[in-house]
């Protein structure tokens, strides 16, 4: 299992926006584009569902995933395996970080997942490097 470095987390907490991709059953992909994010340790983000129609349907049927992230110059992929929750302490924290700033958007759960491998898509030598 991968863990989140302080050069990752640098970069996840100044994101402006994060994508995450998907793949149905017959692997046909599919990446949206997602604002309302949290680090929520070394080994998990999370990601609010505002409007992840065909994005959780994918996760139902096969929650491995990838988020790619970038900040200027420096970016990272993200893979691992997703769960979806629609309670508890996760989604209340979904929904008030949401809240906060677009009070008019009703979040519908959120996205957990379980990091398994970071690579590195920054330009340069170490593109495509695991870490």
């Amino acid at each position: 299992m991968a863990q989140l470095n302080d050069d990752v987390k640098k970069v996840l907490q100044n994101a402006e926006m994060w994508v995450l991709a998907t793949a149905d059953q017959s692997g046909v992909p599919n990446a949206v584009p997602i604002n309302f994010v949290k680090v929520l340790s070394d080994s998990q983000i999370m990601l609010v569902n505002n409007a992840m129609k065909k994005t959780i349907v994918n996760i139902k049927n096969n929650p491995n995933v990838a988020v790619t992230v970038w900040h200027e110059h420096e970016g990272y992929q993200i893979k691992g395996k997703a769960i979806i929750q629609t309670d508890g302490a996760n989604f209340e924290d979904g929904v008030a970080l949401v809240k906060k700033e677009k009070p008019f958007l009703d979040p519908q759960g959120v996205v957990i997942v379980n990091i398994s491998e970071i690579y590195i898509t920054t330009p340069g030598p170490d593109n495509g490097k695991q870490l």
